[in-house]
């Protein structure tokens, strides 16, 4: 009964500091750690966010760029963290689903390091080429492919855009050369200085040189068009049943009380619902797509799945 009489007494302590926890988070600015460079689709994202999380809350949240290793130093630095609300993971398929099946090692754990808060966002990409290649459709790169197998080059700095080119040349018979890069921004710069020929990038990173004539689009990777670009056909109108995206989702470092992250998890909700976020969202090119912590943990599972059928049918080997 002693025994018994204890454990009830540590529930109901859980519970009141569970409670506490909840009520008094945040109580000090917080940082979101992403993946990427300055300028990426996740950057505005977790920039736009934390503005709303600041009015919400009155705390500061400060966006910390790590950039590199498809990902890889953020998630880490985020594996790593103390799991207390303060630190947090803003990332995209590469980190949890693409990564464990592209690296030969890996300096995280895509499920056992984290603890899944709520999904953010989906969104699709552009197909560019730079002005110097000669095609002006889906159809004419492909020819242009083709005849000089090997030739064309694409850049990636994340697993989205390379998978998103490895689909590509699968479904449409073509043979390219990736050069990779530790971030999709400054391959896109590269692409426009002529160093590589095409990408398949997120809107963010490719829209303003497309807008400014930098570069050209010839393609859209979504099931249907764009509104951002309404006049650009999606590649499946070429190559029937072809769809490659990304996600966006929130993650805290592994073990962090429940009370901590149900708390994250409905102020993301309501600063999603906000307008200043949701013009930053589809501006992007993106949707908003939320989700329960549960629901983001089942969710990751089946993409880590997906990805890596994906991944092995390309015939892309670790690096």
């Amino acid at each position: 009964m002693s025994f018994r009489r204890t454990l009830l007494a540590f529930c109901a302590f859980a519970s009141l500091t569970g409670g506490a926890l909840a009520e008094t988070y945040p109580a000090r600015p917080i940082t979101i750690v992403i993946g990427s460079s300055p300028g990426s689709a996740t950057d505005g994202l977790a920039r736009a966010l934390g503005n709303e999380v600041t009015r919400l809350t009155g705390q500061a949240v400060v966006i910390e760029n790590r950039a590199g290793a498809m990902g890889g130093i953020a998630a880490q630095t985020v594996a790593r963290a103390k799991p207390d609300g303060y630190t947090l993971f803003i990332t995209t398929n590469t980190t949890q689903a693409a990564n464990p099946h592209l690296l030969k090692k890996l300096p995280y754990d895509p499920i056992k390091d984290f603890t899944p808060v709520s999904m953010l966002t989906k969104g699709y990409q552009l197909l560019v080429v730079n002005q110097n290649v000669k095609a002006n459709s889906v159809a004419e790169l492909i020819a242009l492919a083709k005849k000089e197998p090997g030739k064309l080059t694409y850049g990636s700095g994340s697993s989205s855009a390379r998978v998103a080119a490895e689909l590509f040349q699968q479904m449409s018979g073509t043979e390219m050369t990736h050069v990779p890069y530790k971030a999709n921004p400054p391959a896109v710069v590269d692409l426009v200085a002529g160093q590589t020929d095409l990408m398949i990038v997120d809107l963010p990173a490719s829209l303003p040189q497309v807008r400014s004539g930098k570069l050209r689009v010839l393609g859209f990777s979504g099931p249907k068009r764009s509104a951002l670009v309404p006049n650009v056909p999606t590649i499946a109108d070429t190559l029937p049943g072809y769809e490659a995206g990304y996600w966006n989702a929130l993650y805290a470092p592994a073990n962090t009380p429940q009370p901590v992250v149900q708390r994250l998890s409905e102020l993301v909700h309501r600063a999603l619902a906000t307008p200043s976020v949701r013009q930053v969202v589809e501006q992007s090119g993106q949707e908003i797509s939320l989700s329960s912590p549960e629901e983001l943990g089942r969710f990751q599972l089946a993409e880590l799945d997906r990805w890596g059928r994906i991944i092995r049918t390309a015939g892309i080997e670790k690096e």
